[in-house]
């Protein structure tokens, strides 16, 4: 498996938009866009894990259990934030529908919030000379 991390590496710092391969059968080049590598690279290291894989369109709408499992939060929590307009919802009668494309774009905004947070940190101690390098 340690081939495959170095080809993921490559790919995730790759600044080219796609690589080229040559078609055996035909002989023709095609180039596969960074994103479909990238993709593939999460599907075969989640398979290695021997975790579950699914592949929904961004357009798809989850439940709000759903999106909490995602998010790993309450349910509760999780209606808290609909409310708030932190994430964008509809209602279908009573119940809230959530587009997966805008779960995922809180999810990401956390996380860089959270690396954001973390490196002020990391920095803090640096400067205190608390022992971190």
């Amino acid at each position: 498996m340690q081939g495959f991390q170095v080809v993921s590496q490559r790919i995730k710092s790759s600044r080219k938009k796609g690589i080229k391969m040559k078609v055996q059968e035909t002989g023709e080049f095609i180039t596969i866009p960074k994103k479909a590598l990238t993709l593939l690279s999460a599907i075969i290291q989640n398979m290695a894990e021997g975790k579950t894989i699914s592949i929904v369109p961004s357009n798809s709408e989850v439940s709000t259990q759903q999106a909490a499992d995602m998010l790993n939060v309450s349910r509760p929590h999780l209606i808290k934030l609909l409310e708030s307009k932190k994430i964008p919802f509809k209602k279908v009668g009573s119940q809230r529908r959530i587009l997966l494309k805008d779960m995922m774009e809180y999810k990401e905004k956390l996380a860089k919030q959270r690396e954001i947070q973390l490196d002020f940190l990391s920095n803090q101690a640096k400067d205190l000379n608390l022992g971190y390098e």
